[in-house]
């Protein structure tokens, strides 16, 4: 009886060491190394989500590839929300900062992107809440680089960070 009491302790304590190194490894590696998400709605069709509402598709969101807020045009990006702070929401990177970009819906109409901001879209225009309504993006804002779709399996694919031909800036920093 003994015995099978000093087995039970022996591996309960081996237990606790190990959840108490784990639990905080796996949290640190989840907050500044790579986490999953969802992806809901249709602003990404159809890179994301292309079956509309029937399914959302959850993508492997790398949180070390933007540590130094360097992104690229074409890349698609998660963020926090500028108008709404408890939200984040997914695009694609069209212009970073000097770039000048010719919004949707402004006919005739030039931004030029800030230092330390970039230009935000959805894939599906029209229905995207994105810089067209909100303007230049603060990098402070930026949460992820989106790599991969890992589900539905079906669509299990790298992201490519492919920037649309008619969505390319006017004038970028780099001419």
């Amino acid at each position: 009886m003994a015995q099978s009491q000093g087995w039970v302790r022996r591996c309960f304590k081996a237990f606790c060491k190990g959840f108490f190194v784990a639990v905080p490894v796996a949290v640190t590696f989840l907050d500044r190394v790579v986490c999953v998400a969802r992806v809901e709605g249709s602003s990404m069709q159809p890179s994301l989500n292309p079956g509309g509402s029937q399914s959302s598709d959850v993508v492997l969101l790398n949180h070390w590839k933007v540590r130094n807020f360097e992104v690229q045009r074409g890349d698609i990006v998660s963020l926090v929300s500028p108008k709404n702070p408890e939200q984040k929401i997914i695009k694609r990177v069209i212009a970073l900062e000097g770039d000048i970009i010719r919004p949707i819906g402004y006919k005739n109409q030039l931004v030029k992107v800030p230092r330390g901001h970039m230009w935000v879209e959805g894939d599906h225009h029209g229905h995207s809440f994105d810089s067209n309504s909100f303007g230049p993006v603060s990098l402070g804002l930026l949460h992820a680089h989106a790599t991969h779709i890992l589900w539905p399996p079906e669509r299990w694919q790298k992201l490519e960070s492919v920037l649309p031909p008619e969505r390319s800036p006017v004038h970028t920093s780099e001419e």
